[in-house]
């Protein structure tokens, strides 16, 4: 069979396959090959899209676009820390609906994997952990802890329970096919032996207990027991081997790209690579491989992990933000998916033999009675190479996997990028108020203002005569804490005559420090993604007499992963003051007045159902560049129907709300100048998160997603903290667009000369658009008109 003739059947029997299935009660099993499901073997793509990070409204396009995508199962863990804020108190609504979700995947016809964890990591805030559980007596995280082991026992019985109510594992006739107990625990269970053993095993246990009638996993866990199967997550899963013959290859965590971090660039995997991952893998006997992410969505409020993790859980995964497809990674991913649909009857029926065809050229072929498939790899990491195979010849670029489903005829080439690409931008839009100015039909944005005051407001909470810890302190109902003392500057200071300013000296385990002489703002710092503790350095301006030192310590993300990390604290741990007559000015063991939290704040002053204290102020020009200040204004939804975004280019650093809602922590920090980004990106070779950045020249993050359905028709209320400074007239919003560009798509077909080119213009999906080239010719240099020839054909369409 010509390959044009199989590429366009597989178009076919890749819509006949995406048709929605009925759901019924399901047997889900597994042997050595693969799951098998109601007694069929299944090879399975599946796509991480975490429900937290969008909004309901987004979730059925989310899942259809997957499915689009050639993808059979949806992924994502289950936030604890969301769903019991409190103990015992339940939170199952908004973007926290999780039956809703998995409701939303079963009606698009997919099957689902429900990482119950309940801890996630997964750049999330605690690692899914509830903050109150840490202050629990006799409690320390993931290990043989009975408080530990209780409360996480008694959470996942509500969740199971939760499932089973509504009926949504498979054995119900529900979607979901797998579940996961625990998370990654192979990689620090060391670090907390002699617990780690039985605690695992214990969760095991516990987990099969529950009786969901599916199968558990434990990803990234060498010694998972039975009937646990252990799973790999990385770049890379074609050499991993399960603990036992009797469970099959499967990858949970295929990183398609990587966070980001406030401060540093943008990481960016090239899907040459990440194709080539996929096709490895399966060609070396994978059953089940999931994209982590497919759609990383938005740490909206204050849910980023880290810390120092950006508002943007972006990843660069096939799915965008915003919910639009990421071209050509989302398109040249979905060929793959086709391609190595077509072999599944191969892969799962058929032994592999692998052949050696030269210096890092292999090929692995599936050979029956019923068929034949093979993938050839070339993983030198810099020559294309020619293979010989079966008496014919193929071209495979560098690290590079060609996928033949009749052992014949190249139908996908990992390297071979033919998909649509796309670029995505985002449009500004003004903000406009709601309605116009009355009587004067002008489109005048009106501000309200409240402005903070730096240092103890109100009643202080407590005094003490040291630097108490900021998380033990706050327990994250809020980033900021305020540590207030006062100093008594003698008249005669030499530097009250010669302008040399003190120097204030803080030591700080993080995130981060605003410190604020008198009312005054005199300097901020911070840590980073790599390390969170940091030193604090600036001159003060100090007066004769008393001097009020106010330092607001805050946070930026929790801590979500690592051995006891629920143990690392925040806040300053040593104040000096260097630069006067009796030398350091050591305020470590001062008396020290606390305020936990910014008033505004914890009298929810951003509610959408406003509040009567404190006060706003009206006023038509906003203060700029003015600290601890409030921003309110009542805006116009954006015109149009695409995504939206909160440009905040124009502002320091704070958190934002849209009636109400929580968009997150916005911070437009430039990257740090030392880091050097890489001009153009090879994607031959292992791929590492440093390896293909850039954005170093700009802001870590400047657009800030906000939901469509958070907005109304009207009296939109948009409301900003600001910390540093900003200017709030600059404000915009901006809409998410995409520019296509022209798809290449090259296929291999054996044509009639004269008809060449009405056999490609079937290929592509306007045949009124598309021009023709004949790019290589096979074989038949001499052919004669009307001849039967093979050409490599590239056919560009619009």
């Amino acid at each position: 069979m010509d390959s044009g003739l199989l590429l366009l059947l597989l178009l076919f029997s890749f819509h006949a396959y995406m048709m929605t299935p009925c759901w019924a009660a399901t047997n889900v099993s597994y042997d050595r090959r693969s799951l098998i499901i109601d007694g069929h073997p299944k090879l399975l793509m599946s796509a991480s899209i975490h429900y937290p990070r969008s909004s309901p409204g987004m979730w059925p396009g989310l899942v259809q676009t997957a499915k689009a995508g050639g993808i059979d199962v949806i992924e994502s863990y289950v936030f604890w820390n969301g769903h019991e804020p409190s103990p015992g108190k339940y939170h199952f609504q908004g973007r926290y609906d999780l039956v809703k979700f998995v409701k939303t995947v079963q009606q698009a016809g997919l099957y689902m994997i429900l990482r119950i964890g309940p801890f996630v990591q997964a750049e999330w805030y605690y690692g899914g952990i509830p903050i109150w559980l840490h202050y629990v007596p006799g409690t320390v995280f993931r290990t043989d802890s009975e408080p530990f082991k209780y409360h996480m026992q008694k959470f996942t019985s509500v969740i199971v329970s939760l499932m089973k109510q509504e009926k949504l594992f498979a054995s119900q006739g529900g979607p979901i096919i797998l579940s996961q107990i625990e998370n990654e625990y192979g990689d620090i269970e060391a670090a907390y032996a002699p617990g780690s053993k039985p605690y695992m095993l214990w969760a095991a246990k516990m987990a099969v207990l529950q009786n969901i009638g599916v199968p558990w996993i434990m990803c990234r866990q060498e010694d998972a027991p039975e009937p646990m199967i252990n799973t790999c997550n990385g770049f890379y899963c074609d050499q991993f081997t399960p603990n036992s013959p009797n469970k099959p290859k499967m990858w949970t965590e295929n990183w398609p790209g990587w966070f980001k971090t406030f401060g540093s660039w943008n990481p960016h995997r090239p899907v040459e690579d990440v194709a080539f991952s996929v096709a490895r893998f399966f060609q070396k006997g994978g059953s089940l491989q999931n994209y982590y992410m497919y759609h990383g969505g938005t740490n909206f409020g204050r849910t980023n992990g880290g810390p120092f993790i950006t508002t943007s859980y972006d990843y660069e995964a096939p799915i965008d933000e915003y919910g639009l497809p990421r071209l050509p990674k989302w398109g040249h991913l979905k060929e793959l998916h086709l391609a190595i649909k077509s072999c599944e009857k191969a892969l799962l029926s058929y032994q592999p033999v692998t052949l050696s065809l030269g210096p890092s050229l292999e090929a692995d072929v599936y050979k029956g009675p019923g068929g034949c498939a093979a993938f050839i790899a070339n993983s030198d990491v810099k020559e294309d190479k020619v293979a010989l195979f079966q008496g014919m010849s193929y071209n495979l670029p560098a690290w590079s996997v060609s996928i033949l489903p009749d052992c014949k005829n190249v139908v996908f080439n990992t390297a071979k990028v033919r998909s649509q690409s796309s670029t995505l931008e985002m449009v500004p839009e003004e903000l406009l108020p709601s309605s116009p100015t009355p009587d004067k039909g002008l489109e005048v944005l009106k501000w309200e203002v409240f402005t903070e005051r730096a240092g103890i407001w109100g009643k202080p909470d407590f005094t003490r005569n040291y630097l108490v810890e900021q998380l033990n302190t706050t327990k994250y109902d809020t980033d900021y804490l305020w540590y207030t003392t006062s100093i008594y500057v003698d008249q005669h200071e030499d530097f009250l005559k010669s302008g040399a300013l003190p120097v204030l000296e803080v030591e700080s385990k993080g995130h981060g420090l605003h410190a604020f002489v008198n009312q005054k703002l005199q300097g901020s710092g911070f840590g980073n993604g790599t390390k969170v503790d940091f030193h604090f350095s600036h001159p003060i301006s100090l007066k004769a007499g008393k001097n009020e030192i106010a330092l607001l310590s805050l946070t930026v993300g929790l801590q979500n992963g690592g051995p006891f990390y629920e143990s690392r604290g925040a806040g300053p741990t040593s104040v000096k003051i260097i630069g006067l007559k009796k030398g350091i000015l050591d305020l470590t063991t001062s008396s020290w007045t606390y305020k936990v939290g910014l008033e505004g704040e914890l009298s929810g002053i951003y509610a959408a159902s406003g509040i009567s204290s404190p006060k706003w102020v009206s006023t038509s020009s906003p203060p700029k560049n003015q600290p601890l200040t409030w921003y309110k204004a009542t805006v116009k939804a954006p015109s149009g129907t695409e995504p939206v975004g909160l440009d905040m280019i124009s502002m320091g650093k704070g958190l934002a709300w849209l009636n109400g809602e929580p968009i997150g922590i916005y911070w437009p920090v430039k990257v740090n100048p030392q880091l050097k980004c890489v001009k153009g990106c090879d994607y031959r070779g292992p791929f590492f998160p440093d390896k293909c950045v850039d954005g170093c020249e700009e802001p870590s993050q400047r657009w800030y997603h906000v939901p469509r359905s958070w907005f109304k028709p009207s009296g939109n209320t948009l409301v900003i903290l600001e910390e540093t400074g900003g200017d709030p007239t600059q404000i915009t919003f901006a809409k998410r667009k995409t520019s296509k560009e022209p798809a290449a798509l090259t296929a291999l077909v054996t044509v009639m000369i004269p008809s060449s080119q009405s056999v490609v213009e079937k290929l592509c999906l306007d045949k009124n658009e598309c021009t023709i080239e004949v790019k290589e010719e096979i074989f038949g240099k001499k052919a004669c008109p009307g001849s039967t020839r093979k050409l490599a054909i590239e056919a560009s369409c619009r």
